[in-house]
């Protein structure tokens, strides 16, 4: 402040002079019909009490002596609170004034001065008045201005009302703290009661009842919940593997699968493999069959018993897997995570697998052919397809099989199989030159044709489709070679077109040259977005990018995409295998890149009793070969060199009893055939996550145990 304020007692002369003041003021307001008879008391009182102190400056300027009023000595203040009238008048008006009277100390002469007051002067004015309306004593009153500090107007002098107003913020604070606790407390409460009441009347016989007859209890909940943590599209493999990984890591989770297929998840390999051999007249009704090792079981993964319905989902305590059949994902909002299915309804997600697999590719001939051809064929892929082509099969007597790979070998010999007993004629054409003609080497797919033959089927290699057309009660195929073959029923088994409409509306990377959503090392598409199964186009650190169709594969991305979906963030870096039966006497398993055209060494030996697909399910306990071999990899492939002898092609119509098929890049080997040797897949997975060129490839075959006898 520059100079530092004091308070000064008023001397005898200045109270005097005060008194003197007040008289004639007394004097004036009585002639105007005002009684101040009893102010002067008060206004010395409340002048020595509000007294506007004075910087040593204005003291040194106050003259000593004099007889006019004008040299200030001592001052009097009539505080424009005290008084009934004064207070009536402040409360109207709203202004309060000062009134300043200083008289000079030697001649007593009195000077009034009259100013507004300052918005801190009149907050101390009012403290004052509300200590006089509570009858305050006047000692205190002043002894709160002797205790104030600092300067005129400050901070000091509203202490009193600073600190009332302090303790009306607290006990407001307090008031409402305690209001809202005890509103909680009510809050929690009566949820609780709520929920209680909630089960209690879930759990109740006539709701019971009531659901087993298929009729919705009053307020019963949405058939689809609007939110789930956990949103898996697409009902096969991958799905169901990437649900069992999530609630592995988060046994409390909450996990929804929403499925086109109207059945419950299942494996689809014995659709075209054992379910075939089955002697059960009510297998399509089942869908129980043996396993190669005699042991039965269900296509299904799980009981109908392991799901939680769905409508229970958000409610069941320790969450679960749901399965909402026969709905289709149409539309994905990615940046508000909704989806919308087809029927309108919208479910949001906290994290989302995209598992949507594949449609079985038709022919363009076919393609351009009428609705009658249509109507006379399947594209073999779902349980409803097994189920059709199992009746035709019984109805029809000719039956056409297009495609070479895995599924036409398999179904080829599955339906021969029927042949020679029901007279059923099962005919198998494809452009290549042998059966697997695109996987394994010449010469064993040329032995594989043969095998397929003796099933009873008639193959017709190197054979093209031009037009599919109905002749008569029949379809006529055309060729481009000039042939024509008669039939009743076409299978088309072209391979796999991967579902990604979804790429459109969710704004996902589709891969140009394999097909599929791009994913990153962890399978991810968009930070909660993750795509396993056939749809993924990933990146294999060894064998570049690439999209795999196999039970296997489908098997691990799905783990592997749940763990991360659960924040394990490890990177995908498994070999897939794949396993292919013609019966149960012949198979094989193959990983990593096996492309005929790719170099290739065999290493053959004599087969056993062992070497059969049964003995293999008979070892492993099961017949889905991927769930012994799961991500097993050899810790250490030790190959040590000794004499023997050098790995030779074998002889056209050679009897390949077993062997090991390599295949090479560069002479490093990328691609393993095992046929029929079983249960060494962890050995052909280290060889290729090696990489290493070896000299004497008979030598890698002896860890196969491929001499044993």
């Amino acid at each position: 402040m520059g100079v530092e304020s004091r308070r000064r007692r008023p001397g005898p002369v200045a109270v005097a002079a005060a008194a003197a003041a007040a008289r004639r003021g007394g004097r004036r307001r009585r002639r105007g019909g005002r009684n101040m008879a009893a102010a002067a008391p008060t206004t010395e009182t409340a002048g020595q009490k509000d007294r506007p102190e004075r910087s040593a400056e204005a003291r040194q300027r106050q003259p000593m002596g004099g007889g006019n009023g004008r040299a200030g000595g001592a001052c009097a203040v009539l505080s424009a609170g005290s008084g009934r009238r004064g207070r009536e008048r402040r409360e109207e008006t709203g202004d309060m004034f000062r009134c300043r009277v200083a008289a000079a100390a030697a001649a007593g002469g009195l000077v009034r001065a009259l100013r507004p007051l300052s918005p801190a002067q009149r907050g101390r004015a009012a403290a004052g008045n509300l200590l006089q309306r509570w009858n305050v004593p006047i000692k205190l009153q002043m002894s709160r201005q002797v205790a104030s500090s600092g300067v005129p107007g400050g901070k000091g002098d509203s202490s009193v009302f600073v600190l009332i107003v302090g303790l009306s913020t607290l006990g407001a604070g307090a008031y409402v703290y305690r209001t809202l606790k005890e509103n909680k407390e009510r809050f929690t409460s009566r949820v609780t009661t709520i929920t209680t009441r909630s089960q209690e009347k879930e759990l109740s016989p006539s709701d019971t009842d009531a659901a087993s007859q298929g009729t919705a209890a009053p307020g019963a909940r949405p058939e689809v919940p609007s939110h789930v943590p956990f949103l898996l599209i697409g009902g096969g493999t991958a799905a169901f593997a990437a649900a069992r990984s999530i609630r592995a890591r988060d046994p409390g989770a909450r996990v929804l699968i929403v499925s086109e297929d109207p059945a419950l998840p299942y494996m689809r390999p014995p659709l075209s493999k054992e379910l075939w051999f089955s002697d059960d007249p009510n297998v399509t009704e089942t869908l129980r069959f043996k396993q190669w090792n005699g042991k039965e079981r269900s296509i299904y993964f799980q009981p109908p018993s392991f799901y939680v319905p769905v409508r229970d989902l958000p409610f069941v305590e320790n969450g679960g897997v749901a399965v909402l059949c026969g709905k289709k994902v149409v539309h994905m909002d990615v940046r508000g995570n909704i989806v919308k299915l087809s029927d309108g309804t919208q479910i949001s997600y906290d994290k989302c697998l995209i598992a949507t697999g594949g449609s079985p590719r038709n022919l363009p001939a076919i393609e351009r052919a009428g609705k009658d051809v249509q109507q006379r064929l399947t594209l073999f892929r779902k349980i409803e397809d097994f189920k059709s082509l199992e009746k035709i099969s019984r109805e029809v007597k000719s039956i056409t099989i297009i495609g070479g790979g895995f599924l036409g070998s398999e179904l080829a010999c599955a339906l021969g199989r029927r042949a020679r007993t029901r007279g059923l004629e099962v005919i198998q054409l494809f452009p290549e030159n042998g059966n697997m003609g695109k996987v394994l080497p010449e010469y064993l797919s040329n032995w594989t044709t043969e095998k397929v033959r003796r099933e009873g089927v008639n193959v017709m290699p190197n054979a093209v489709v031009k037009s599919v057309s109905v002749c008569g009660n029949r379809l006529m195929i055309k060729l481009k070679d000039g042939r024509k073959v008669e039939t009743d029923h076409i299978v088309a088994a072209v391979g796999l077109e991967p579902n990604v409409e979804l790429a459109k509306s969710a704004g996902l990377e589709v891969d140009s040259d394999f097909g599929g959503f791009r994913v990153n090392a962890e399978l991810q598409a968009r930070s909660n977005i993750w795509v396993a199964g056939d749809a993924a186009c990933f990146y294999d650190i060894k064998l570049g990018r690439r999209r795999v169709e196999h039970h296997d594969h489908a098997v691990v991305s799905g783990r592997l995409a749940g763990e991360n979906m659960t924040g394990a963030a490890k990177p995908y870096w498994h070999q897939s295998m794949f396993w292919s039966d013609l019966g149960p006497n012949v198979g094989y398993e193959a990983i990593g890149l096996v492309d005929s055209s790719l170099p290739t060494v065999g290493v053959f030996a004599k087969a056993t009793a062992k070497d059969t697909p049964k003995s293999a399910t008979e070892q492993s306990g099961t017949g889905i070969r991927s769930e012994s071999e799961t991500e097993a990899e050899a810790s250490e492939v030790h190959i040590s060199p000794s004499f023997s002898p050098m790995p030779q092609v074998p002889k056209q119509g050679e009897d390949y009893g077993k062997g090991v098929i390599f295949y090479l890049r560069d002479k490093v080997v990328v691609g393993i055939v095992l046929w029929n040797i079983f249960n060494r897949m962890p050995i052909a997975r280290k060889i290729i996550k090696d990489g290493e060129e070896h000299d004497d490839l008979n030598e890698v075959a002896k860890l196969f145990n491929i001499h044993e006898e």
